[in-house]
Parts: structure tokens; sequence; C-alpha cells
């Protein structure tokens, strides 16, 4: 039987691949505060800003590829049992390869009902040729189209089978997040004692000695070279 491997990425693991983060010094919160297109008061404020800022998100989106770490990722299936928990809404992840992916904040590249968000009725993918959310297009209960995005304010509905995965967990390995961002942070409590902890960061904050946790002190794409190299050899 496969080892269970569950992966728990974050924004720098798709910042190699051109996509713009929002809590670097560069990043999207400079230029539009959380509150006005991450919030569903923002949303409810202001539909249009917030629909034309994930349109041009999409934009950007399909500008960019999965670079290696997505890729290794993929890869491990081959000799692993694996779930990739990610905080990212790319689809970077799947166009990789990867098969399992519970993304923990929605996913850029579908829309959904403005009143029942997490209706599965209601979620619909965008055309990739023209993944444009207009004023008055309907979901299928006849509410206006949204990006099918968890914002500030609302549940996060996939934390319950991020935990689960978490939980039965041989290997956990974190790239791109840190120990000290939710919902990281949180997931990890719950790992098996004797679940083997992998961090990928290049800049890793002080961790908990108590979490046993092996750090890789890289960016993704050569950590998780060198990540495989580890799993290679204790496998």
């Amino acid at each position: 039987m496969k080892k269970k491997l569950v992966f728990i990425t974050g924004a720098g693991i798709s910042a190699e691949s051109g996509i713009r983060t929002f809590r670097d010094s560069d990043g999207l919160w400079e230029e539009y505060p959380v509150e006005q297109v991450a919030s569903i008061q923002g949303y409810r404020r202001d539909r249009e800003l917030v629909i034309r800022f994930y349109n041009e998100r999409r934009k950007q989106l399909l500008g960019c590829k999965p670079n290696d770490a997505h890729r290794l990722v993929a890869e491990l299936e081959k000799d692993f049992d694996v779930t990739v928990v990610t905080q990212n809404v790319d689809d970077l992840h799947e166009r990789a390869g990867s098969t399992k992916v519970i993304h923990l904040h929605g996913e850029l590249m579908k829309a959904t009902s403005s009143n029942n968000p997490n209706d599965p009725k209601c979620i619909v993918d965008l055309p990739a040729d023209n993944p444009v959310i207009n004023i008055g297009d309907k979901a299928k209960d006849g509410s206006q189209l949204r990006p099918y995005i968890v914002w500030f304010g609302e549940p996060v509905p996939n934390m319950e089978p991020a935990i689960l995965e978490v939980a039965q967990a041989d290997i956990v390995v974190i790239v791109g997040t840190s120990l000290k961002v939710y919902p990281a942070a949180g997931l990890i409590s719950y790992t098996h004692y004797e679940a083997k902890i992998f961090l990928i960061d290049p800049h890793p904050a002080n961790v908990d000695p108590t979490l046993r946790v092996h750090v890789i002190k890289d960016v993704a794409t050569s950590g998780m070279r060198q990540l495989v190299d580890l799993l290679k050899e204790q496998a």
C-alpha cells in the first residue's frame, strides 16, 4: 500500500509561475485593499469592481504555466497516495497533473451563485477562451454569477475534508506558506504523532520544536527537488 502524502500549499508555490501574490511587497493588496475585493462586504458594496478584479486575475492566470514544483508534486503520485490541500485559487496543480486537489479558498476558473455560493448545482466552469463574468450573467438559481472564491467573512466549506486528509497522512509537506499563517497553521495540528512533517520555505519562521518539522530552506521549485531526494532515501 502506498504511503499517504499530503501537501499543504500556498502562494509561494505559484509565485515562480508568475502569479502575483497578495501579501508580498509588490502584492495585490497594495493596489486593492482586502475589504474591497476579498470580502463578502466588499462584493455587496461594489459587485462590478469585484467581478472586474477577478476577471483580470483570470486573464493573468491564463498566461501562466505550472512550474517544476507543481509538476514534482504531481509526479509523486507514482509512488505515494497524494492529496493536495491548497490555499491557492489557481488551477496550476491540476494543469500539472495532480488528480486530488482540495481548494480551501475556492477556484478562480469557476463561477457560482451570489445567493448560494456553495450549492454544487450552481457552480460552473468558465470557458478558458473567455473566462469572464459579466454583470447580468445568471447562476442556475437566477442570481448574479460571482467568482467561486471564499472571501473573508465566509465559511470555508472544504476545511473539514482537508482536516480528514491531514489526520490520515503518513507525510505532510508544507510548501509556499508558513506555519504562522492560517489555515496551514491550524491544519498541521491535526497530524498524527508519527507523521513526518516537511516545510519548504526560503525564510522559515521560528518553528515549534514539538512539531518535529524537517525544514528545507529554499524556494518551492528547488526545495521540491530536495524533498523528492529525501523521500527516495526514506522509501
